[in-house]
């Protein structure tokens, strides 16, 4: 299993409010099931990072497929080498 960053710049449209509800159960959904890592979006710059555990670009671009706001997106899907940070590291020691 590899880790996909996947960069989404999206145009809102009139329909497009309407089908943020179902879109939020499929990426709930997802992290659920420990597909999606992150899920982060900017509405001042329209965009959307989402970090995939998946086997291939392909599987990434199938899951995206599935959200009704995918006709909205464009997007670039990167492989990732190096995923670290603070939620993946041990509690710091705290002396009583």
């Amino acid at each position: 299993m590899q880790k996909y960053q996947v960069t989404i710049e999206f145009e809102m449209r009139d329909d497009f409010v309407d089908l943020v509800p179902p879109h939020r159960t499929y990426i709930n959904y997802l992290i659920n099931k420990e597909i999606i890592d992150q899920y982060v979006v900017s509405m001042e710059t329209h965009k959307v990072w989402i970090t995939v555990n998946a086997e291939n670009k392909r599987q990434v671009e199938e899951l995206l497929r599935k959200s009704p706001l995918f006709k909205f997106w464009t997007f670039r899907i990167d492989e990732l080498f190096v995923w670290d940070g603070q939620h993946y590291r041990l509690p710091a020691v705290q002396p009583n």
